[in-house]
């Protein structure tokens, strides 16, 4: 039977309205770790030079970030309820700040990846922070309004990002854009003190096993995708750093990942039935349809973050265009998803989570095949900014609607559990969206490089003395301007660029059918979603759904 808005049917006295000024300090929070992942692909290009490193290096300090939230998180949920949600914060804070900094400094790559690791600890407290931070100094409508902002947060943190990055990146540099989060975090810092929480429970145990166990799951999920191209996806390359049998070590990291992620459940399973506090409460994935909730989540976000390196690599590595040029391809897309996020609230009232998600991931799908149709190498077409406003309503829809059907899933004292939950998913959802986009992109350009250059008129010698061979992604004037300084003759160069050029482009096609598929799937667990008003933490466990 649905449970459809029963649990807002009886009148509740009004509650007096609480001070605004704390939800500045929780949304300003989310912008600060939004704003830092955001900015990192519009930055892709000025890394590179800066560095002398190549896209997949660069990379990394996307995926880095993503996982030690994700190892993370559900550790800091824990020593938020230890020692007090709002100190906490202001500590996390605090290190956030270093790590904008060293980002600022950072004289090569690693130097990057450790900041952004370092970044990555901190949100790793600040994620599950702000749910429970919300669920102490909010309520009723107030409550929803402010699960709502955390959605919108994101969202807007993307265009602000984009829009920052790209005019500072094309004129100034990458690296102020880091400055300047320095000095959001002062402010977030100066605002936490109008932040009211609960007081330290100092008899909440910290799992050490749990936070192992999940932790390096979650290290070995990520390293195994991030490898895949390099490493080899079943038998191992010869740049893998081992091989036992000739296996791939990325696929033994992936089976490795896979059994210590479950280990993780039969042992939280078992500490919650001594009557001991495990590392996060299964309650918060007790049902079918919160579990749904999850995977949907994991989904969407690895679509949106495999979208977000797709784009920012095509545009500045491939078609050697600037910051800027990047931020104006994808504004329509980032407000887009705004926007979505933004208005999908008002639909609660009329439509079920279950209707909404449905109808959401259709147009996710349905913008990845007409993307994989229509694009070109000029990614400022009509046709392609249609379907990135197409993909980006979905995207932004979902977002915000699965988090809150996660929130209003379980009772307030879990809301920090929920966080940390939603922490892993989205930062591992969007590290491994980010290797397995690499990866795949790389592997298949590799593919349709070889498949077209051995009925090409290009001899070999040319291939292996340009570095053509090399599956990398280079754009048409680095190419062109490395066969200059070989042997090559003009004709010949001209049929290595559109080669390249054609290559590039299939894909591309390919990789955004490849997206579709992953986004059609996951109709499959959208089936499961509740049939409730997602509008707010309620304090009494609700009645479960199947």
């Amino acid at each position: 039977m649905s449970m459809a808005y029963t649990h807002h049917t009886q009148s509740a006295p009004q509650e007096p309205k609480a001070s605004w000024t704390p939800l500045i300090a929780i949304f300003l929070g989310q912008v600060l770790m939004s704003v830092n992942v955001a900015a990192l692909p519009i930055s892709l290009s000025g890394m590179i030079d800066s560095f002398d490193a190549t896209p997949t290096e660069v990379s990394t300090g996307i995926v880095t970030y993503g996982l030690v939230v994700a190892a993370l998180v559900m550790t800091g949920a824990k020593l938020g309820q230890r020692f007090g949600w709002v100190v906490v914060y202001r500590v996390v804070i605090v290190v956030f700040a270093a790590a904008t900094v060293l980002m600022f400094l950072a004289p090569t790559v690693w130097v990057m990846v450790t900041a952004q690791g370092l970044a990555g600890a901190a949100a790793a407290i600040v994620v599950p922070a702000l749910v429970a931070l919300i669920a102490e100094n909010y309520r009723g409508e107030q409550q929803a309004t402010a699960v709502g902002s955390l959605g919108s947060a994101r969202a807007g943190s993307g265009v602000t990002a984009f829009l920052l990055g790209g005019i500072l990146g094309t004129y100034a540099g990458w690296r102020p854009v880091w400055m300047i989060l320095t000095a959001l975090a002062v402010v977030v810092f100066v605002l936490s003190f109008k932040l009211r929480s609960d007081t330290a429970d100092r008899s909440v145990e910290i799992d050490v096993v749990g936070a192992l166990l999940i932790g390096l799951a979650i290290v070995c999920l990520t390293m195994g995708f991030n490898n895949l191209n390099d490493w080899g996806a079943f038998l191992a390359a010869d740049d893998a750093p081992f091989a036992i049998l000739g296996v791939s070590p990325a696929l033994l990291l992936l089976v490795v990942g896979v059994v210590l992620g479950q280990l993780f459940f039969v042992w939280t399973r078992r500490r919650a039935a001594l009557g001991r506090t495990p590392l996060i409460s299964l309650d918060v994935v007790g049902s079918k349809s919160e579990r749904s909730a999850v995977y949907a989540l994991f989904v969407v976000v690895a679509l949106e973050a495999a979208l977000n390196f797709t784009v920012p690599l095509y545009i500045q590595v491939v078609q050697g265009n600037t910051p800027l040029a990047t931020s104006v391809a994808m504004i329509p897309f980032n407000l887009t998803v705004f926007a979505a996020a933004m208005v999908v609230v008002r639909f609660y009232k009329r439509f079920s989570p279950r209707d909404i998600a449905l109808v959401s991931f259709v147009l996710t799908t349905a913008a990845l095949i007409w993307l994989a149709f229509v694009v070109t190498n000029n990614w400022e077409t009509p046709a392609t900014i249609v379907g990135l406003i197409i993909f980006g309503a979905g995207q932004g829809a979902l977002v915000t609607l699965l988090f809150n059907v996660l929130v209003t899933s379980s009772p307030k004292h879990l809301a920090g559990d929920v966080g940390s939950l939603r922490g892993t998913t989205q930062n591992l959802a969007s590290a491994v969206g980010t290797a397995l986009a690499g990866a795949m992109l790389v592997g298949v350009l590799g593919l349709v490089l070889a498949n077209t250059m051995a009925s090409s008129s290009l001899p070999e010698s040319l291939r292996k003395e340009a570095g053509l061979d090399n599956s990398n992604f280079v754009s048409n004037d680095d190419l062109r301007g490395t066969l200059e300084k070989t042997s090559a003759t003009p004709e010949q160069i001209d049929d290595a660029v559109r080669i390249n050029s054609d290559a590039r482009l299939r894909a591309l096609k390919i990789g955004f059918l490849a997206f579709a598929a992953a986004s059609a799937l996951a109709v499959v667990p959208v089936r499961n979603l509740p049939r409730f008003d997602p509008r707010e933490i309620p304090d009494p466990c609700p009645e479960r759904t199947a």
